[in-house]
C-alpha cells in the first residue's frame, strides 16, 4: 500500500495579508494541494491522509463542492480527513452536511471514529474537531479500530489547547503509523511510525525551510516506510546582507540584488542590514521592492565618519569643535569615545551645525 499524509494547507488564508503578493500565495495554496492530488495520480496512491486545517477557516458548501470535484478525479486513491483546529465542524458546519464521493470520507466531529477500507485492510482512526480548542488528551485515548488490519492514527494537535499528547504515551500505542497535523514544520516524532508532514506551504516568515508532504509505503509483511517530500513554491527566508563604508547607494542595491537572486529570486525575504556605511551613501531599496518578494527591511548599519575629513570641512564651526574636543580627551574607553563621536557628529549634523 502507498500513502500520502497532508496537513495544515489553510485553503483560503491570504498568507502577509496587505502586501502585493499576499493574493497570489493564496493562489499558490491551492495549486500545491491540486499539485498533490496529481502525484497521487501518477503515483497510484492507495490512501490519500489530510491531518486537518484543509482550510483555514470552517468550509462554505461552495468551497466542499469544488474539493469533492477534485476529489473525485483520484480514480485509484482513498481520501481519509479530520477537520481540524481552524477548519473545526460545527453542528450547523457545510462538513456536517455536504455528501462526498464514495472514495472520500470526512470522519464526524467530536468523537473517536473509525473507517475501515476494506480493499486495502486499513483501519483509519481520528477525532474531528467540533470547535477549535480541545484540552484533553483525546489522542492518548484511542485505540486501533480493527484486529488484523494495517491501523492508522490520524490526528491533530500536539499543544497545551490543541489535543495535547505524551509522544511516549502515543508512541506504545499499538497503531502501525499515526499521522500528524497541527504542527506547521515536519516532524519525525518515531521513525517510520509517527510524524508531523507539516503545511504544503509556509504561511508567514516565521516558517521558514522547506514545506511539503510524507510518502508512505507498507509493505507485505506491513512494514512502514516513510519520506518527507518539500514542494513548497516559496520559501521565507531570513538573511543578513553585510556592507562596508566603501560602498556607495548603488554598490549597496547590487549587493542586496545579488543575495536575493544568489538564494532564489522567487522567495519571502526579511532582510537585515548590517556593518558600517559611509555617512554619504544613502539606502534606498525602492527598485529592489517592486522587482522582489520583501516582506521587511532592517537597518542596522551604523554611519561611518572620516574624521580627517570632517575636521577639514567643519574646522572653524561646532562640529570641528567637538570633534577636536573628544580626539584630545584621555577618554580610557575607546568603544565609549568612538560612540560618543559618532552620537555627537550625528546629532549636530542633523540640526544643521
Amino acid at each position: 500500500m502507498k500513502f500520502i499524509q497532508i496537513s495544515d494547507v489553510h485553503l483560503g488564508k491570504k498568507p502577509d495579508k496587505g502586501r502585493i503578493w499576499s493574493e497570489k500565495r493564496s493562489e499558490e495554496l491551492y495549486e500545491s494541494f491540486k499539485n498533490v492530488l496529481t502525484v497521487c495520480d501518477e503515483l497510484q496512491i492507495d490512501l490519500l491522509l489530510i491531518a486537518g486545517d484543509l482550510y483555514d477557516t470552517p468550509p462554505t458548501e461552495k468551497e466542499l463542492r469544488k474539493l469533492d470535484v477534485e476529489l473525485k478525479r483520484l480514480y485509484k486513491t482513498k481520501v481519509v480527513i479530520i477537520a481540524g483546529s481552524s477548519d473545526y465542524m460545527s453542528e450547523d458546519s457545510a462538513w456536517s452536511k455536504y455528501s462526498f464521493a464514495q472514495n472520500i470520507i470526512v470522519l464526524p466531529a467530536g468523537k473517536a471514529t473509525n473507517a475501515y477500507i476494506e480493499d486495502l485492510n486499513v483501519c483509519v482512526t481520528g477525532f474531528s474537531y467540533a470547535k477549535p480548542e480541545y484540552k484533553e488528551r483525546i489522542l492518548e485515548k484511542l485505540e486501533p479500530g480493527r484486529e488484523g488490519a494495517y491501523n492508522i492514527l490520524l490526528g491533530h494537535g500536539g499543544d497545551a489547547t490543541h489535543m495535547p499528547f505524551s509522544s511516549e504515551r502515543l508512541a506504545r500505542k499499538k497503531f502501525d503509523y499515526i499521522a500528524l497535523g497541527y504542527i506547521h514544520k515536519v516532524k519525525h516524532i518515531l521513525k517510520n511510525k509517527m510524524a508531523f508532514s507539516g503545511s504544503l506551504e509556509p504561511l508567514d516568515y516565521t516558517e521558514t525551510g522547506k514545506h511539503g508532504y510524507i510518502y508512505g509505503e507498507v509493505d507485505e509483511e506491513g512494514h512502514t516506510g516513510i519520506t518527507w517530500v518539500p514542494c513548497n513554491k516559496r520559501s521565507y527566508i531570513n538573511t543578513t546582507v553585510k556592507l562596508d563604508s566603501s560602498m556607495d547607494s548603488l554598490t549597496i542595491r547590487d549587493t542586496v540584488e545579488k543575495q536575493i537572486r544568489d538564494l532564489g529570486k522567487d522567495n519571502i525575504y526579511r532582510i537585515m542590514l548590517k556593518g558600517k556605511i559611509d555617512s554619504k551613501a544613502e539606502i534606498d531599496l525602492a527598485l529592489l521592492k517592486s522587482k522582489y518578494y520583501i516582506n521587511q527591511i532592517i537597518n542596522r548599519t551604523e554611519e561611518y565618519y572620516d574624521l580627517d575629513e570632517l575636521m577639514l570641512e567643519n574646522q572653524n564651526n561646532l562640529v570641528g569643535r567637538f570633534i577636536k574636543t573628544l580626539s584630545d580627551d584621555e577618554i580610557e574607553n575607546e568603544d565609549i569615545r568612538k560612540k560618543a563621536l559618532r552620537y555627537g557628529i550625528e546629532a549636530l549634523l542633523e540640526i544643521g551645525e
